[in-house]
């Protein structure tokens, strides 16, 4: 084990809407002016790492309590926190939310207790005054267990609505840090799956960061926050078994804007799995990259960048010649729709896809999320006939037109065991599914598809 003493936050709040990732990111840019600040995001979430990516210049984390077991999560922390004067990490919905109303499994306050990092909590106070101080109280006294450090003020409108707010939170006995103005520029476009990637709009997406570092830093004490990150409690973390290996295999990861969904510790692993990963664009490249045996079709936004697919017809006959040949190839959600004979958008343009999996993907007008307990009913290039493991869904869109006999590769169960279902393909080398997959979940996915790639270069 090792001992981690490196400084840390978490920044929550009461729900989802109270401008915590935008306080969470500007924070991180503003002290990444002076400090090297490492990112985390507690939960199954995509497209906040990106903005934690550059505001911090360096790569964000996922940290989930509940698809991932304990140690896995703090070997998680302990790697990305390597080399890092502090970390800051942006909590999920509410501080207390999580996969059921019973207990905090896969909640911030769960994470946050975890890794021993004090909490610091934005309450949008835009509606309120000296109520901001029952909030905060009931939120400090919900858990004895959990160290609630201060209180952001968001959306304050005044002076003399801060003093209030200020007033009736620190007469309870709370810190505040600070109280962050009402800001309409502020604001990142959002589309169907949430914001705007941050890789896909990067100067719009800076120039965000900067003035939220700009307002971060005239309105809220850094100082304070650093005197709370520093009271952080030790945490033992797992030695860091993951070491890259000599590679025995190449993995092509498609990434660019449509295809940006992925997990940095699953590299990791596969990387210490005898993988070295060499990145490729669908939307730009003219093919696979040279030498590889192996594929990886992460998540994204296929259906916004459909057009530009079709058009590089050369990269989608090197994916239809190199797949139709045996090529392990594992593709989640978007990378699934990528394989489909077609992708309808929500203005019913059809696109034609790769065409290697039957049937067609299709927006819809309702969003399929949530994690899943899922059952492997096969053999696969992760897999074994019989593993559980737990996943998430997060998508818009329906695999339809899928012939009855086409092999399927889980049974899938909602959070709240509420139904069954039949998911995923699997035939031969290829596996896709619209579960995501931290391969954390279960130690032995990386080596299984490091393996089946190795086999195939032979």
């Amino acid at each position: 084990m090792k001992r981690v003493t490196t400084p840390r936050v978490v920044i929550a709040a009461p729900s989802s809407g109270s401008g915590k990732s935008t306080i969470a990111s500007g924070l991180m840019a503003a002290l990444a002016k002076t400090d090297v600040v490492q990112g985390y995001k507690v939960g199954p979430d995509y497209i906040d790492p990106g903005y934690h990516s550059l505001a911090s210049g360096r790569i964000s984390r996922n940290l989930d309590t509940w698809m991932l077991p304990e140690y896995e999560v703090k070997a998680s922390f302990g790697r990305g926190v390597q080399g890092a004067d502090i970390a800051v990490v942006e909590g999920v919905m509410g501080l207390y939310d999580g996969y059921d109303g019973e207990t905090e499994r896969g909640s911030t306050a769960e994470l946050a207790k975890m890794i021993g990092a004090p909490v610091l909590l934005v309450i949008n106070a835009a509606k309120m005054a000296r109520s901001a101080g029952a909030v905060a109280l009931g939120y400090r006294d919900f858990d004895p267990e959990l160290n609630l450090a201060g209180v952001i003020c968001n959306n304050v409108g005044s002076e003399k609505h801060a003093l209030w707010v200020r007033q009736a939170i620190e007469g309870k006995g709370i810190k505040v840090l600070g109280c962050m103005p009402r800001s309409s520029s502020l604001h990142i476009p959002e589309r169907h799956l949430g914001l705007h990637t941050a890789v896909e709009r990067t100067a719009e997406v800076e120039a965000f960061l900067s003035q939220a570092a700009e307002l971060v830093s005239t309105h809220i004490d850094l100082g304070q926050v650093w005197e709370i990150a520093r009271k952080a409690a030790p945490v033992d973390t797992p030695d860091d078994r993951l070491a890259p290996s000599q590679a025995v295999t190449r993995i092509a990861v498609a990434r660019d804007a449509a295809f940006c969904f992925y997990y940095e510790d699953n590299f990791d692993l596969l990387r210490a799995a005898g993988a070295e990963i060499v990145f490729f664009s669908p939307l730009h490249d003219a093919g696979l990259p040279e030498g590889v045996s192996g594929l990886y079709l992460g998540g994204g936004y296929p259906e916004l960048y459909a057009a530009r697919l079709v058009e590089n017809g050369e990269m989608m006959a090197s994916l239809r010649q190199a797949i139709a040949a045996g090529l392990p190839t594992y593709a989640e959600c978007g990378g699934l729709m990528y394989l489909t004979g077609s992708i309808t958008d929500l203005e019913e343009q059809v696109y034609p896809m790769l065409g290697i999996l039957p049937g067609r993907a299709q927006m819809v007008g309702r969003l399929t999320m949530g994690y899943r307990e899922v059952h492997a009913v096969q053999d696969s290039l992760l897999f074994g006939a019989g593993d559980t493991f737990r996943g998430h869904e997060f998508h818009y869109s329906d695999w339809l037109e899928r012939p009855e006999d086409v092999p399927y590769a889980y049974t899938v169960q909602s959070r709240l065991r509420q139904e069954v279902h039949w998911e995923g393909y699997r035939r031969g080398n290829l596996l896709a599914s619209y579960i995501h997959v931290h391969f954390g979940t279960r130690p032995e996915l990386a080596e299984n598809f490091v393996a089946t790639c190795a086999q195939f270069a032979l």
